[in-house]
């Protein structure tokens, strides 16, 4: 009898076969922490400018802007003293009202936002809360 070393063509089949089911599983597992960081991100950065407005309000005695709507990040980032990502790959667009309220919308995904306004005592962002 000759005694052959190797494996067949079904164990490497089924092999492959377990390999794929855990590498899907994995994706998707992935992605559903990716964005659940992107939310805590924008919810992060909300509570960052929500201080950062009270602040302003403290030394202008009115909120940033002095009307309407401020979405420039660099304006936002220079008038409240915050450091939010400005560059062209970021996760979220920003927007300041003059009333405290802020808002965070993701930029190239599904569109959802998440809203804060200076009345949110508890300081949690609701994602169906809106703005002016």
């Amino acid at each position: 009898m000759i005694n052959k070393k190797g494996f067949t063509l079904l164990e490497l089949l089924l092999v492959v076969i377990i390999i794929g089911i855990l590498a899907s599983l994995a994706i998707v597992n992935y992605a559903k922490t990716k964005e659940y960081v992107l939310d805590k991100e924008a919810i992060s950065n909300l509570k960052l400018i929500q201080v950062a407005e009270k602040g302003y309000y403290f030394d202008m005695n009115t909120y940033y802007p002095s009307s309407a709507s401020e979405s420039n990040i660099a304006n936002i980032n220079d008038k409240l003293k915050v450091s939010l990502p400005s560059g062209s790959n970021r996760s979220w667009n920003y927007t300041v009202w003059s009333t405290g309220c802020s808002r965070a919308t993701r930029n190239g995904g599904d569109g959802r936002s998440w809203y804060l306004t200076i009345a949110d005592l508890g300081g949690d962002p609701d994602a169906g809360a809106g703005c002016p």
